[in-house]
């Protein structure tokens, strides 16, 4: 936070200390101060006053002497006639009495219960963890952090892969990379959980095993130049490079590369496969955001894009698709962009855009709710909460002093972790526990089951 807004919170602080201000909601509020009494006219009876007033008067001046029966019966009288009231003036209305139109027998409460509301989820402002990330690279264009299904986040600090199991607290180092083949420029969990993908600076891409802590192999003329962005594809991993190439690599077989998307001019910074494996979104530093098609796929010629889109002014790295609409595709841009845009797939065509005011660094979906999250950079380095599709901001989430560059969502869907450039990684509690557990799509888990073979 900057000084100017440390300065205006401090203003704002005093002012609501402020004696004079607190005096005079109290005056509001109290009704001790109140010092006037108005009579109510419309609940006054004024024949009953008149009579008090005039002929009343002149009966008990003139009552002397009264037989006892003739007391009684007068007194009978007063009070079958409401005659025994001692105020004229009144001051309030009363209340009326409530009149009961059906016997409480035919009440319909037990027919019609009252339908309880959804209670509203309680989100946490703050992190429930944060953890040092010291050497985390300050790039937008990378891709740093990931979170396998294993439940094991994986993040690059400079030439270092760790790993952070999310089940008991625990680091252990996977791999440092040579200063010549180094920094780190992005990491990817295969589906499996077990197998992840190191991509380098110096253009290869390194498959590792976590469990025996093993490199399996290295993959290497798909780029020129450092791959900045990574997404698999069940055995597929799909990989996008500075070069502006994005190239599918089937894992299984010696020749690797069987696929490969030219269309974007500058770097490659995001990719993202469908759920259905079926549409492949990349951003780039072009700001263009391409959609392609696995059945226009060529292993003999680059493939055509299906969709280029290119609304935003700034490079696109935040992708996201939505969990219960298919070809529904979130972007966010860059700093000179700042918006978040939602697109129809199948037809091209941008249903929405919302100015959200900085730069959109990442992107991830609620996989319980119809909610979406974006971290940001200058000037509040915040995480903002978004309803959809009303796109009405439901929290902010600050603590980070620098721009929130990476995000990555827990297996079960309820926590984010995410990464910035003020070298820290925090754990958010935001998108909080599913109602009913949703059964997971089944999904190959050996990508890597005929890697043997390969010599």
């Amino acid at each position: 936070m900057d000084a100017g807004s440390l300065n205006s919170y401090s203003n704002l602080k005093g002012q609501s200390r402020c004696p004079l201000q607190e005096q005079l909601l109290q005056r509001k509020n109290s009704k001790e101060n109140m010092d006037r009494f108005i009579p109510n006219r419309s609940a006054m009876d004024f024949d009953y006053a008149h009579y008090m007033l005039t002929d009343g008067r002149k009966i008990k001046e003139n009552q002397t002497v009264c037989s006892p029966a003739r007391e009684a019966y007068r007194k009978q009288l007063a009070e079958t006639l409401n005659m025994n009231r001692t105020r004229i003036l009144a001051f309030k209305n009363k209340p009326p009495a409530p009149v009961e139109l059906f016997p409480s027998e035919h009440s319909t409460a037990s027919v019609h219960p009252t339908k309880s509301a959804k209670p509203r989820r309680h989100i946490l402002q703050s992190s429930e963890r944060t953890l040092d990330a010291p050497d985390l690279v300050d790039d937008f264009y990378l891709n740093l952090l990931d979170w396998g299904s294993s439940n094991v986040l994986a993040i690059a600090l400079g030439n270092t892969v760790y790993l952070w199991d999310a089940s008991d607290s625990s680091t252990s180092e996977l791999v440092t990379v040579d200063d010549e083949n180094g920094p780190v420029t992005s990491v990817s969990w295969a589906p499996d959980g077990r197998h992840i993908a190191i991509g380098l600076n110096n253009s290869e891409v390194q498959l590792w095993d976590s469990a025996s802590n093993r490199q399996l192999r290295t993959l290497r003329g798909c780029h020129r130049s450092r791959v900045g962005s990574m997404a698999w594809n069940n055995h597929i991993l799909t990989t996008g490079g500075m070069d502006g190439q994005i190239v599918n690599n089937d894992v299984r077989i010696r020749s690797h590369v069987v696929e490969t998307y030219r269309g974007h001019q500058q770097e490659v910074c995001g990719l993202k496969w469908s759920a259905s494996g079926q549409q492949l979104a990349s951003g780039g530093n072009d700001n263009v955001v391409h959609i392609w098609d696995r059945s226009m796929a060529s292993s003999n010629s680059p493939t055509q894009w299906l969709h280029r889109l290119e609304e935003h002014t700034s490079a696109v790295k935040a992708l996201a698709w939505c969990p219960f609409q298919s070809n529904l595709l979130a972007t966010g841009g860059g700093g000179g962009d700042r918006t978040i845009k939602f697109w129809n797939t199948h037809t091209g065509a941008c249903l929405n855009s919302v100015d959200t005011g900085s730069q959109v660094c990442s992107l991830l979906w609620n996989k319980n709710e119809r909610e979406l999250l974006s971290s940001h950079g200058f000037t509040q380095n915040q995480l903002t909460l978004w309803k959809y599709p009303s796109m009405v901001k439901m929290a902010e989430l600050t603590g980070h002093t620098s721009r929130v560059l990476y995000m990555a969502q827990s297996p079960d869907g309820c926590t984010v972790a995410s990464a910035a450039g003020d070298e820290t990684l925090r754990f958010w509690n935001v998108f909080g526990v599913p109602e009913v557990a949703k059964t997971a799509p089944k999904v190959n888990r050996e990508p890597f089951s005929q890697l043997n073979r390969i010599r």
